[in-house]
């Protein structure tokens, strides 16, 4: 029999929708339930593509016994972690603060009727082993002390919730902004860079786009040749790592060995998202052909497995600035939120191989080729029997030994792909989490943009765009944005990072075809982010907009994660929609949201660079060039060559009309450019030779 997760739109949830346990989603109706049967809570908080997370659930929530406990012991509540940040964020800090350590997923937290939590871990084993103890000797225990020591947890909790409210940052009025942690970022990260694997620190290694992406800008301004070798050594390892999907492209969450070879095998949309962007600008800055092949690859999965089919008939339209001229091939088109670690309850059984299995796929000269370059001559590398593939030698040095051309290798090495990728394309494939998430289409919606930009591909910025007129007629309803989307229907309030990494990617796809409607979506996000988040008095922006509902924490998110910090691409976002508007508000707005977090940036710049790019653009901003006319798509285009990060390009075409002051630019029919910095412009320039002098 079903439990209450049954009507959920998390795909998460509804895979907990038939287990013995009686779990609730998280409501007013639950909590008021718990308050009534004066029972603890029991809240697990995972996502759809957790390995850990099934785990936990075959071992215990489908154990007829142990759901049985649960159930009298507990009210039991199940959380998707994507579609509510907010109780993640929150419950992972209470877990920090009472177990003394890190958390992670799936988190399973203990909570008094009210929602404070008094104890908490991540997972429990059925039996005990990991030096863990057995999940319902757990339950027994914390039953107990719940029952015989109510009191003293009333004081804890008290205590705690004090202590979750002061680590919220105050600003000081008399804060002045400067480069320090600018230089301080560069020399942290440069002291935990993994000079052999690259990456930073040891295992488990994660992707870090946002530490990249500052290295990247601030090495290419200061010259500094040691931040851009780290980015580039680390992005040459992770591509050819087993964390890259070598046959299918994307890359997984993270890897569970420093030297990039063994993922979980979970794919997320966001971290994907960011990897375009900022392999399309390395490839800008260096000319490196693998990170070329890299964003190809990465785009082609993202459109081929991760994009919403068209419905057969038009979304009505909802909400300000809605396209109009939509045509029904141009709707649903929003991107999904990720593929499961595991198929057939096995984690990766989709992507590795047995050296015997490939052997027989491939002819006698694919396989002189494919053995060595993927590591099928050496020992298996996951769970001592299967291969997950990885480059390890060189096309270069694999053609010599066989005695051919390298273009010839190459190509015995494609043929091998496609062979393999086809074969792999039989097996049972991983699931899917088929919803739609504002903020993670926002982070693919830049990249692709991006990506599209940069190697001029229409058919990558159409993606883009049809993901984004997705999300203003679904999700954004009467200047209000929703969180999610599954089976048509979208709900939950949106945060922070919905907003801010919307915003962004509007502002990616103005810079790849100018849009004035999604120059119109830029500032009602804009606005909407100053007017529900914005904390007028300190600085800075909630992560829950003020009408969202009473936690017992209200965070402003400031280090960035696997995802960058809200509050950091919200400034940069900001600084940016003011160059292209001339109006300072959003500026203002961001400024006071990096005094505000500047004591942070001084004490700890390497763990907030999204804020650090925002802080280096507010001291330096960008230049606006502006191109109408003639050729100015391929001036663009040309441009898009160089890795220019410092000057946001816009191309105007005859018929935009409407523009705010900073772009409205007059009709020529010569190709003319104009370059601002700030108020200042530079008299129009009319040839492209002398636009890169210019540059």
């Amino acid at each position: 029999m079903a439990n209450h997760l049954a009507q959920e739109t998390s795909p998460y949830l509804q895979q907990h929708a038939n287990n013995p346990v009686d779990w609730h989603a998280w409501n007013p109706e639950t909590l008021l339930l718990a308050r009534e049967q004066d029972k603890p809570i029991l809240l697990s908080i995972g996502y759809s593509a957790c390995h850990w997370c099934h785990v936990m659930a075959h071992e215990s929530f489908e154990d007829e016994e142990t759901a049985a406990l649960m159930n009298r012991l507990f009210v039991n509540i199940k959380v998707d972690r994507e579609e509510r940040p907010d109780l993640d964020q929150i419950y992972q800090n209470a877990h920090a603060m009472l177990a003394q350590r890190g958390g992670g997923w799936p988190l399973t937290m203990f909570l008094e009727p009210d929602g404070t939590p008094f104890f908490g871990g991540t997972y429990y084993p059925k039996q005990a082993r990991y030096n863990l103890p057995a999940f319902t000797d757990v339950l027994r225990r914390v039953a107990q002390v719940y029952e015989e020591n109510r009191a003293e947890l009333a004081a804890q909790g008290k205590r705690l919730t004090a202590a979750l409210a002061d680590i919220q940052p105050v600003r000081d009025k008399e804060t002045t902004l400067d480069d320090e942690p600018l230089a301080q970022a560069l020399h942290q990260l440069s002291e935990q860079f993994d000079k052999v694997n690259g990456g930073f620190g040891n295992a488990p290694k994660f992707l870090h786009p946002a530490e990249l992406d500052l290295l990247l800008r601030r090495g290419h301004a200061t010259n500094d040749a040691q931040a851009l070798h780290i980015v580039r050594h680390t992005l040459l390892q992770m591509a050819q790592g087993g964390l890259y999907d070598q046959l299918g492209g994307g890359f997984c969450r993270y890897s569970v060995d420093a030297s990039w070879d063994i993922p979980h095998f979970e794919k997320m949309l966001y971290d994907n998202g960011l990897m375009l962007g900022l392999y399309s600008a390395a490839w800008q800055a260096s000319g490196e052909p693998l990170f070329a092949r890299v964003v190809e690859q990465t785009v082609g999965w993202t459109m081929r497995e991760m994009q919403s089919p068209p419905l057969p008939n038009p979304l009505p339209q909802a909400g300000e600035g809605a396209n109009e001229s939509l045509r029904e091939t141009e709707v649903n088109r929003g991107y999904y939120s990720s593929l499961d670690a595991d198929s057939e309850h096995e984690e990766g059984k989709f992507y590795v191989w047995q050296r015997k299995e490939v052997r027989q796929l491939l002819s006698a000269e694919e396989w002189a080729v494919a053995e060595p370059y993927y590591g099928l001559d050496s020992t298996p590398n996951f769970e001592h029997r299967d291969w997950n593939l990885r480059v390890s030698a060189s096309l270069d040095d694999i053609a010599k030994r066989l005695g051919i051309a390298t273009e010839q290798a190459e190509a015995l090495l494609t043929s091998a792909q496609k062979k393999l990728y086809a074969a792999r394309e039989q097996r049972v494939r991983p699931g899917r989490d088929e919803k739609i998430l504002a903020s993670w289409n926002g982070l693919m919606i830049a990249g692709m943009a991006r990506a599209a930009r940069v190697f001029n591909r229409p058919d990558w910025l159409q993606s883009a765009q049809h993901a984004m007129d997705f999300v203003r007629t679904t999700l954004w309803r009467d200047g209000k944005l929703l969180a999610t989307c599954k089976d048509g229907k979208a709900h939950l309030n949106a945060y922070l990072d919905d907003h801010a990494f919307l915003l962004n990617a509007a502002l990616e796809l103005m810079q790849t075809a100018f849009r004035k409607t999604n120059m119109d979506f830029a500032v009602q996000l804009a606005d909407a982010l100053l007017e529900r988040f914005e904390d007028k008095q300190n600085g800075g922006f909630f992560f829950t907009s003020h009408d969202h509902e009473a936690l017992i924490q209200r965070n402003k998110t400031a280090q960035d994660n696997a995802t960058p910090s809200g509050n950091g691409i919200a400034a940069q976002a900001l600084l940016r929609l003011s160059l292209l508007t001339g109006d300072e508000k959003y500026r203002e707005a961001a400024e006071r949201c990096l005094k505000l977090f500047f004591p942070a940036l001084r004490r700890a710049a390497s763990y907030h660079c999204s804020l650090c790019t925002a802080l280096a653009e507010l001291l330096q901003p960008p230049g606006l060039l502006v191109l109408r006319g003639g050729e100015a798509a391929a001036w663009q285009a040309e441009l898009q060559q160089r890795y220019l990060p410092d000057v946001i390009t816009i191309v105007l075409n005859d018929e935009t009309s409407g523009l705010p002051e900073a772009l409205d630019k007059p009709v020529r029919e010569q190709t003319t450019a104009w370059l601002c910095r700030g108020t200042q412009c530079l008299p129009p320039v009319t040839d492209f030779e002398e636009l890169l002098k210019v540059l």
